[in-house]
């Protein structure tokens, strides 16, 4: 019955949420938010955990893309796991808004490793909206009509674990999502092709109280016909209680990062990021909030 309860009161803030992001953006607090892009992180290690992730991106432009997810992932019985995960994205005038429920499988390998396997199904909705755009022409032009769409999909993740590592595999989506079409001889098509997420991470700890704990991770993302990406990032826990850390982005970013932690369930974390391209200058920086509580 308690898990019950989780499961509803998960839904609720879930639907009842607004929040823009894309399922495949980036995200500098992406180790703990990993069941956004693969289901096998549903209830993994026991735990019941929600997490919300807020980024604003290059806030010297307008309306530059905004983003949002939260997700929600709990054991339940047989060694399965149950999540969902609700990501939006906001950019100029396109917004979609991407909803999945996620189902992990546990395989025990060894005393101190698993192996987790899920699947997830869900859908995309597409709005472009086009009504608030300035055009030099008294009549309308159908070239420019505004486009909503909604595509279903379903992806697969594997992720391998023990108590100081982790390495993770994924394909959030598996199918071609075309967001629109072409109608009339119009270019209106945009296809989201589907993207590999490899993932992985190992714990030193520094000294023998394990009060000091360097964490490097690196999260790589492969897309046809798009530039290969790496995160690389490295946070000190201090204490159980504080972290603070560094993210190098291979398409030109840098981060600095800092979480608190308190009473080892709940997580306020903050990234401040830059580009290195000289030219996005006056893009001026990315903020994004991490929050996340485990029952």
């Amino acid at each position: 019955m308690k898990k019950t309860h989780y499961i509803l009161a998960a839904a609720l803030l879930l639907i009842g949420s607004s929040v823009f992001a894309q399922q495949e953006g980036s995200f500098a607090f992406y180790k703990y938010h990993m069941n956004v892009i693969n289901p096998a992180y549903a209830g993994v290690d026991e735990q019941t955990v929600i997490t919300s992730s807020l980024r604003n991106q290059w806030s010297g432009i307008a309306n530059a893309p905004k983003t949002q997810a939260v997700s929600f992932g709990m054991p339940i019985a047989n060694n399965l796991g149950f999540g969902i995960a609700v990501v939006n994205s906001s950019t100029f005038i396109e917004k979609q808004t991407a909803v999945d429920i996620n189902l992990s499988y546990k395989v025990k390998m060894t005393q101190s490793t698993d192996l987790y396997l899920g699947i997830n199904a869900g859908g995309t909705n597409f709005n472009l909206n086009t009504a608030g755009l300035e055009l030099y022409s008294v009549e309308a032009d159908p070239a420019f009509g505004s486009i909503h769409t909604f595509n279903s999909n379903f992806g697969a993740g594997a992720l391998l674990k023990s108590e100081k590592f982790y390495v993770s595999l994924s394909v959030p989506k598996l199918l071609n999502i075309q967001n629109a079409k072409n109608d009339n001889g119009y270019a209106t098509v945009e296809t989201n092709k589907p993207r590999v997420y490899l993932s992985g991470g190992y714990d030193f700890n520094l000294n023998p109280a394990g009060t000091l704990v360097l964490k490097p991770s690196l999260l790589a993302r492969y897309v046809t016909a798009a530039p290969f990406s790496v995160d690389f990032s490295t946070m000190l826990q201090i204490q159980n209680n504080f972290e603070v850390g560094a993210l190098y982005r291979t398409d030109k970013a840098y981060a600095a990062m800092a979480n608190f932690i308190l009473n080892k369930k709940f997580i306020i974390g903050y990234a401040y990021e830059m580009s290195t391209i000289s030219t996005m200058a006056s893009a001026k920086n990315t903020n994004e909030i991490l929050l996340q509580y485990k029952f």
